[in-house]
């Protein structure tokens, strides 16, 4: 079984941070409760305020997408609604040997 390591940002628009903090907040608590979730991280860029960014590990792809099916997920959507300020960034990584 190969892990699969996953980054995310999540840009919101200034007014809207402090809603979106807790429902991302929400996000992350329920996703660290599902059995292919291995870690889930959430950040706030210092560079670019109000862009919040994932770092996510999940057993494999069939964990990371059964994730994007849940109620908690779709919840973060709807609760981001107009709150976007641009769109979500869902970067799978694939290592580099070196």
């Amino acid at each position: 079984m190969s892990e699969l390591n996953v980054v995310a940002t999540i840009p919101v628009k200034p007014e809207h941070v402090e809603a979106l903090r807790g429902a991302l907040t929400q996000l992350g608590e329920a996703t660290r409760e599902e059995s292919g979730c291995l870690a889930y991280d959430l950040f706030e860029s210092a560079a670019a305020p109000g862009v919040f960014v994932t770092i996510e590990r999940w057993t494999d792809q069939d964990a990371l997408d059964a994730h994007m099916k849940t109620p908690h997920v779709a919840a973060a959507f709807a609760a981001a609604g107009d709150a976007l300020a641009g769109e979500v960034a869902i970067h799978p990584l694939i290592p580099v040997a070196g």
